[in-house]
């Protein structure tokens, strides 16, 4: 997942959308620095100003090239106000870069002849079913890596993330789904569908958890030792970067995201330290010091391309195609193909890349989830090792984060200006308490509280929304985790009683709306 403006300005980047690239910065205008002179000379200063320059407290960032680590460093601080620094050890959450462990696991499997990418799902799972007949019947494990199942980006994942439910519950549930795309043409990015190619792993191996076989196929043989792939008590482990964001006001200190439940698609934690090692892995074709982790055949399926995403030359980029295999992104970049994957949870984005014919790998994590800083520095360094002419890739995105947050800030200040006004209701604040369903999420609770509405969700038992009258039947919804944002909420009136509430979250979580049904609606 990415947060805000980060998910269409990633797309839009190596899409195609048209912008002009801001001017290059005079010191470097007529030729980009050699990989190894950048990391060397400028890498520190360049970093630093950009913690300042995106309000990010802490980076971690490693460089691979030719079989050795170059840089494995960190910048800033792990919490904002204490001196404790960022360093190569210091733990983050990676979230969906998890997908290419899920990839590759399922790939080892394949090459073993346990499974088939081509299998149907209900073969190994047989209760599983997609909203239609037809895509049930023909839903393979490819597919479900593949991101095509017709499904919107993010689609049920405010039903699913950070919830109570558990991972049976989350593939019982894709049947609930209802893809307004084409099966297998249109691409959706799926943390369900990639949950579910999770589930089947037990049962080709015997009872084997996705946890236990990523530990004991890919972390122990890297020697990934600091990564896990849980997230359960991450906030108690030593040496951990805190989670921020700063897209409502101020830097804030966000919760910890407790999303086990689809592990697959995004739990586990890392550091650069050990993820130098899975780039070794990736840029050795399968093979960490001279020993064999992947086989060849089976670290090339996932590359291969599943899903074409685009085929557009960016406005910004030096890219023209974009694909997606099995937990991997692919593009060129300057003649070069490039495999990638970002991920995002609640206070971390971070991504992890990778070029094998330069035998170049990249990782960046980072602690606040409002920024697009972590994305900059790969592209400066892909830049500075591929011979892209420089372009100050910080300076060039920044405008389009900046833009983005006063326009987020901009709206939810004419929020709290309706609210300000004092409206009166046309009806009692106590006719729209009460319980609420939606055929996905299932409950919720309304309940008055003083001149406010408070909303309990039934699978979040964390997490709470404020209510407060505007105008209309609009009331300004307020979560208590902030990642879910703040927007306006509409309760729909028939006949002098209420009927539905409808309810938005942040893009980064769900992009659709959630009627709920009042139960006592006729």
């Amino acid at each position: 997942m990415l947060h805000h403006f980060l998910r269409p300005l990633a797309a839009g980047l190596l899409a195609g959308i048209c912008v002009s690239a801001a001017p290059a910065v005079a010191q470097s205008a007529k030729a980009q620095v050699p990989g190894s002179r950048f990391v060397a000379d400028s890498l520190d200063t360049y970093v630093q100003r950009g913690l300042k320059q995106w309000d990010l407290p802490g980076l971690a960032v490693v460089v691979v090239k030719d079989g050795k680590v170059v840089v494995s460093k960190g910048f800033g601080v792990r919490a904002v106000g204490k001196p404790e620094p960022v360093d190569a050890n210091t733990l983050f959450m990676i979230a969906s870069n998890t997908k290419l462990f899920t990839g590759s696991a399922i790939a080892k499997l394949d090459d073993e002849k346990k499974l088939s990418l081509n299998d149907k799902v209900t073969k190994y799972l047989p209760d599983f079913q997609l909203a239609d007949p037809t895509s049930t019947q023909l839903v393979t494990v490819r597919d479900l890596l593949g991101h095509h199942l017709g499904t919107k980006t993010f689609q049920g994942d405010f039903t699913f993330w950070d919830s109570n439910l558990s991972r049976e519950d989350i593939v019982r549930s894709m049947r609930l789904l209802t893809p307004p795309n084409q099966f297998r043409q249109d691409y959706g990015y799926c943390n369900s569908a990639f949950l579910t190619a999770g589930q089947i792993i037990p049962v080709v191996t015997g009872g084997t958890s996705w946890d236990d076989y990523v530990q004991q196929n890919l972390l122990q043989p890297l020697g990934m030792t600091s990564t896990t792939t849980s997230g359960r008590g991450f906030g108690q482990r030593p040496n951990i970067a805190l989670p921020y964001s700063n897209s409502y006001g101020p830097l804030a200190q966000m919760p910890f995201d407790e999303i086990d439940n689809i592990g697959p698609a995004g739990s586990m934690v890392s550091n650069v330290t050990d993820l130098a090692k899975w780039l070794q892995c990736q840029l050795d074709s399968g093979k960490y010091q001279g020993q064999r982790v992947l086989s060849w055949p089976a670290v090339r399926r996932t590359r291969d391309a599943n899903t074409l995403i685009s085929t557009r030359k960016s406005g910004l980029l030096p890219s023209h195609y974009q694909t997606y295999g099995l937990g991997v992104f692919s593009a060129d970049y300057n003649g070069k193909q490039v495999y990638w994957h970002t991920g995002g949870a609640v206070g971390y984005v971070t991504n992890v890349c990778f070029v094998p014919e330069e035998r170049l790998g990249i990782a960046v994590l980072t602690n606040q989830d409002n920024q697009s800083f972590f994305e900059a520095l790969r592209y400066q360094l892909l830049d500075s090792y591929l011979g892209v002419p420089y372009v100050d890739r910080s300076k060039q995105l920044l405008p389009y984060g900046t833009s983005a947050r006063e326009a987020t800030l901009k709206d939810v200040a004419a929020l709290n200006a309706r609210v300000a006004k004092k409206n009166k209701l046309a009806l009692n604040l106590q006719e729209y308490a009460g319980q609420y369903t939606h055929p996905l999420y299932g409950p919720i609770t309304v309940a008055r509280k003083g001149k406010q509405l408070l909303v309990s969700f039934g699978h979040h038992p964390n997490l709470t929304a404020t209510l407060d009258y505007m105008d209309g039947q609009q009331f300004r919804c307020v979560y208590s985790n902030l990642s879910y944002g703040i927007y306006p909420a509409d309760f729909k009136v028939e006949n002098g009683k209420v009927v539905s509430l409808e309810l938005r979250v942040n893009e980064f979580i769900e992009q659709d709306s959630y009627v709920f049904r009042k139960s006592n609606a006729s």
